[in-house]
């Protein structure tokens, strides 16, 4: 997506297989909880170079992912093109935000700095890990910091920065890698 869509649209996932022989899909979600990307019935799928936009039909948790059914891909074979596709959504059709909450969109390209000073980096993605989501920070190398309190300690997007409770040279927080 380009810096125009991002402004305009927001990832929420990504088709990540397909799941029984009726056309039914696996689903990466980045909402919280995971089902709630099933109350937008209408997305957009980008893949590669293209774009369509599918209703879901149906969908329920498996796990800790999702399954969902998509209207017209009725059978394996033709869900499987899907695999891969980010699901997007456009920023309009979401709830608002309650104060220190942040689509982690808004946060891709930020600067990240040290409550000492130093910076990190720019944040560069985000993992889901088992514990927490792991917001990937990329600088002089590579960090997977924690993207919850006590770590994160404030995003300011007027300035373009977030605040770390992390500083360089510190080892892997517990419970990370």
């Amino acid at each position: 997506m380009s810096a125009a869509d991002t402004r305009e649209r927001v990832v929420l996932g990504r088709i990540t297989g397909v799941f029984g022989i009726k056309g039914w899909v696996k689903i990466e979600s980045y909402t919280d909880p995971v089902e709630s990307i099933l109350g937008f019935r209408e997305w957009l799928l980008q893949q590669h170079a293209t774009q369509r936009a599918v209703t879901v039909s149906e969908g329920r948790r498996h796990g800790r992912q999702v399954v969902a059914h998509i209207e017209s891909y009725d059978d394996r074979d033709r869900a499987a093109v899907l695999v891969g596709a980010q699901i997007v959504v456009s920023r309009s059709v979401l709830p608002e935000l309650g104060a220190r909450e942040f689509y982690r969109a808004d946060l891709i390209g930020l600067t990240v700095r040290a409550a000492g000073g130093a910076v990190l980096g720019r944040v560069d993605h985000f993992i889901d890990a088992p514990a927490y989501p792991l917001m990937v920070v990329r600088g002089e190398k590579e960090l997977w910091l924690p993207a919850t309190p006590p770590y994160l300690r404030k995003v300011d997007l007027e300035t373009g920065e977030v605040l770390v409770d992390w500083q360089p040279g510190e080892e892997t927080p517990p419970g990370v890698g």
